[in-house]
């Protein structure tokens, strides 16, 4: 380039040299051959400037030296720059370029002190932009050495500093070497976080726990520094744990079936059932969060880090302590704290239990359902039957606290007494009736009605209604009572045998039906069963529900009290008398005829046949001819 200038401007005034001889020449003067003149000796080599031109090999050797001085730079480069002016808005920066180029001071507010020859590393952003201009960018040249090293230290594991610049949805941004980095809500701390404004500001020790090259997006945590922390302090812990040692701890959480202490870097398990000797239905009911306590070292997995912890046994069993007064014979006070169905546990003192049997509820022999009579928390009054301490059981008796009722039975519920008594009970066999506390009895199902079958005694009576009975057998040694109810009455089949006599009909409806036949309601509210058979109308269908109807009596069985009905029977009964009483009306008068015809032969023989001889004849003719028959067919 240099050297096409300098022969440019040779030419040029050799053009001058050339145009100034042509002037000087007269324009009249004619010449007819070459007139050697004093330029023709010139040296047009040299220049009016006596610059001398170069050969070939030294233009070749300056513009190779010309080149050099221009920096080669590509888009996306990072270079080193110096700054060679400022102004109020921009910083101008020499990196070796045909042109200077200029960055907005913004980007070099972290440089308090940015002054005319620093150096700084900026980013070639395009070496000419559409107005020729060169552009850099001191932010992006940061974001991108800031990359570099985020993806450097993920790799090592190494911890780094950041400081919180503000919050965002789900967590915080964080400023980790000029890049902004995201700390999420769940990685801040081993504790739950609500309050993400409180780190805002602060400059905090991070670890890079995942990267994405493509967006260049990081994801950073303070939790897994904390985390590094506590499981060196957990392996410490463990290492020297033993079986039995008492630790203080930090009630960290609450469940339900137990609670997690904290035992200064290491979390084990409280269970409910070692909080308290006593039964509790909460932890909470005993603890409380961030309560301090002292625990002892039950069991622990050096493997699983996990460690079984109890409260309750820094303090002795109630069992090895019991008060003077819990003894055999004594009475005592206690809470309900469980109950089941063969009774239900009285909590005299925490952590000392005794059980009330069903059987030792009440001196009745009647079924108890110990979820009907017992309710967790109430408190009963029990006399201790049995103790003791090696098995650490002890039975209770409530029915003991009062005199045994069966001991003169005899005398107040004598055979053949009547009493009115409490329904307790209802079973698919029976009626239990209680006549006084401790004392009842049974009323069987068959024992409710004379005149009615029952398929439940629900259809009878109910569950707290007053009912009327009598002794009808009384069983000391089993504590049992046989009731009645229906012998309260006399036997109405005797008196009804004749009411309802086998063949006798009788108005009746139909009050329930099933495969084999019909439950029919009858007068004096007495039932009868009429088989599907007997069921049927003349007109060929049969007799529905709630339908009523004529039946016949076809059985009656006093014994078995049972009444079997047919409807069928009447109107075929009736078909069947019509017929007779035809049969007779047609013989009757085929009689009559008979009669008649004889008669009149009678008189036809007396007015005409008598006086004739041959008729006589003829007529004893034929009566020897009849009687000859009559030999014949008795031979």
């Amino acid at each position: 380039m240099f050297q096409n200038l300098i022969q440019k401007n040779l030419n040029a005034d050799a053009q001058e040299s050339g145009a100034a001889a042509t002037a000087e020449v007269p324009a009249t003067a004619t010449t007819t051959a070459p007139v050697a003149t004093a330029h023709d000796d010139f040296d047009w080599s040299v220049d009016k400037r006596n610059v001398t031109s170069y050969t070939k090999e030294e233009k070749e050797k300056y513009d190779k030296v010309y080149d050099n001085t221009f920096v080669q730079l590509t888009d996306g480069e990072l270079i080193q720059g110096i700054v060679v002016g400022l102004t109020k808005t921009d910083v101008v920066l020499n990196i070796g370029f045909k042109s200077d180029g200029l960055i907005s001071l913004n980007e070099f507010r972290d440089l308090q002190n940015l002054k005319v020859g620093d150096e700084v590393e900026v980013m070639i952003v395009e070496k000419e932009d559409r107005d020729g201009h060169l552009n850099l960018s001191r932010k992006q040249a940061r974001i991108t050495r800031a990359w570099e090293r985020i993806v450097e230290v993920h790799k090592t594991g190494e911890v780094i500093t950041g400081t919180v610049t503000s919050k965002t949805k789900g967590g915080l941004i964080v400023d980790v070497f000029g890049m902004e980095t995201f700390l999420p809500g769940s990685q801040i701390d081993v504790k739950p976080v609500t309050d993400y404004d409180q780190f805002v500001g602060k400059t905090m020790e991070f670890k890079v726990v995942k990267i994405n090259e493509t967006i260049k997006n990081a994801v950073v945590s303070h939790k897994a520094l904390i985390e590094s922390d506590i499981e060196a302090q957990r392996a410490e812990i463990m290492s020297k744990l033993e079986k039995g040692q008492v630790l203080e701890g930090t009630v960290k959480n609450i469940t339900d079936f137990g609670a997690f202490m904290d035992l200064g870097g290491l979390d084990g398990l409280l269970y409910i059932t070692d909080i308290s000797w006593g039964r509790i239905s909460h932890p909470s009911e005993v603890l409380k969060m961030d309560q301090k306590i002292n625990v002892v070292v039950l069991d622990f997995d050096d493997e699983k880090k996990r460690i079984s912890l109890g409260l309750k046994q820094l303090t002795p069993h109630p069992w090895d302590v019991l008060a003077e007064n819990i003894a055999e014979g004594n009475i005592v006070k206690g809470k309900v704290v469980n109950i089941e169905d063969y009774g239900a546990f009285l909590e005299i003192q925490p952590g000392v239990e005794g059980l009330v049997h069903v059987s030792e509820i009440t001196w009745a022999n009647t079924p108890i359902n110990a979820k009907e009579f017992f309710k967790l928390g109430d408190e009963h009054e029990a006399k201790i039957v049995t103790l003791d301490k090696a098995s650490r059981k002890m039975s209770l008796s409530i029915k003991q606290l009062s005199p045994d009722p069966w001991n003169d039975i005899e005398t107040k519920f004598a055979e053949g007494s009547r009493h009115t008594g409490l329904v307790k009970n209802i079973t698919n066999y029976g009626v239990f009736v209680e006549l006084a506390p401790g004392i009842g009895g049974m009323i069987h199902i068959s024992d409710l009605s004379w005149l009615k079958r029952f398929n439940h005694p629900s259809e009878y009576t109910k569950v707290g209604a007053n009912i009327d009975v009598v002794i009808m057998g009384i069983d000391k040694e089993n504590r049992k009572l046989q009731l009645g109810h229906k012998q309260l009455e006399e036997d109405p089949w005797n008196t009804l045998q004749d009411t309802f006599a086998i063949g006798s009909i009788h108005e009746g409806t139909v009050i329930r039906r099933d495969d084999k036949g019909a439950v029919v309601q009858l007068p004096y509210g007495l039932e009868g069963f009429a088989p599907n058979r007997h069921l049927s109308k003349e007109d060929g269908k049969s007799i529905g529900a709630d339908e009523t109807a004529q039946f016949v009596v076809i059985e009656f069985d006093r014994n078995e009290k049972r009444i079997v009905l047919s409807h069928s029977r009447i109107w075929e009964q009736g078909q069947i008398e019509e017929k007779e009483a035809a049969k007779k009306e047609a013989k009757a008068e085929a009689d009559k005829t008979k009669k008649a015809v004889k008669n009149i032969q009678g008189k036809v023989e007396k007015a005409t046949l008598g006086d004739l001889g041959v008729l006589a004849d003829l007529k004893k003719k034929l009566e020897g001819g009849e009687n000859a028959g009559d030999e014949a067919k008795g031979e």
